[in-house]
């Protein structure tokens, strides 16, 4: 009787035994599993350029002879190396040549309509719809600063004809800029005051711009101006996203000429434009996306101009 109990015994403790490892090695691999789990990368972001999207195809065509035309604009004010003596520097454009019935003006339902892409410095641009008033630059630093204009279509594609782009120097000087307040966080841009009354001077565009300065920037030089993409992009926005810029003093490889426009996105492979068009590309994940864009000659060496050349914005994808 006695041999038997610890017949049983003995089992039993193997039995334990046995078992015990089991349980360790399950507990590993669910630890294993949530680590994998927790490191694993976002999905890949695979971009691929696309012919230009139907609903712009479709715009142009009700658009007429309007994306045809050939417009030419002047700054006003400031004028080219004027000084400021205010942190509110007023833009003020005029706009001639073959427009074809371009008119700027915002569509007050679909919030679009053609517009003046309007740069400081190299912030990103604001859009100017109302050329009937002055367009406000608020809180603009003391120092030299440049202001680069061209006209845009509804969906913010530069014209890109002779006289279309125009660039001048400024001083602002004494003007008091509070360079603690915090810029807005939207476009800033307002039409006329819709609850003003009849007596009360609308208020004009404009926007509190960054604390920045101009660079040393040769006008005479290759420059690009980064223009799209900017800002948010919802939903169907997010299908299809046009990259376009503004080149002056230069020629692209397929424009008889030795320059390209090198882009990469998140920081990955560097592709390249090489004829003066628009572009876009699919493929969007949600989230943050950095844009650069850089003007680089046949050796693939950014060209300097004050720094322009080479330009960095960050967008967000919400889906």
């Amino acid at each position: 009787m006695k041999f038997t109990k610890l017949s049983i015994a003995i089992a039993v403790l193997a039995a334990l035994t046995a078992c015990e490892p089991a349980a360790n090695n399950n507990t590993t691999n669910v630890t294993n599993t949530n680590t994998a789990n927790t490191n694993s990368a976002p999905a890949a972001q695979n971009l691929t350029e696309v012919p230009r999207p139907k609903n712009i195809a479709d715009m142009m065509a009700q658009r007429g002879a309007q994306d045809e035309a050939k417009p030419v604009i002047m700054v006003l004010e400031p004028k080219n190396e004027s000084t400021v003596n205010s942190s509110t520097v007023k833009v003020k454009l005029g706009l001639s040549g073959d427009l074809k019935g371009y008119n700027p003006g915002m569509n007050m339902e679909t919030k679009m309509g053609n517009h003046i892409h309007v740069i400081l410095d190299n912030q990103p641009y604001e859009a100017y719809y109302n050329l009937n008033q002055e367009f406000e630059l608020r809180n603009v630093a003391d120092g030299e600063h440049t202001l680069r204009v061209f006209p845009s279509r509804p969906w913010h594609e530069s014209y890109k004809t002779e006289g279309a782009f125009q660039m001048v120097k400024f001083t602002v000087k004494n003007g008091g800029a509070d360079t603690s307040k915090p810029t807005t966080t939207n476009s800033g841009n307002t039409m006329a005051n819709a609850n003003s009354n009849a007596n009360t001077k609308p208020t004009p565009e404009g926007k509190d711009m960054q604390t920045s300065t101009g660079g040393a920037v040769d006008a005479t030089k290759p420059l690009l101006t980064y223009s799209r993409p900017k800002g948010e992009y919802k939903g169907t926005e997010a299908d299809a996203i046009m990259i376009d810029f503004w080149l002056a003093n230069a020629r692209l490889k397929d424009g008889g000429g030795d320059y390209r426009v090198r882009y990469s996105v998140d920081g990955g492979e560097a592709k390249y434009i090489d004829k003066w068009e628009p572009i876009w590309l699919t493929g969007w994940t949600n989230g943050k996306h950095k844009i650069k864009l850089e003007l680089v000659d046949k050796d693939g060496k950014v060209v300097e101009n004050g720094g322009y050349n080479s330009t960095e914005r960050e967008i967000s994808i919400v889906k």
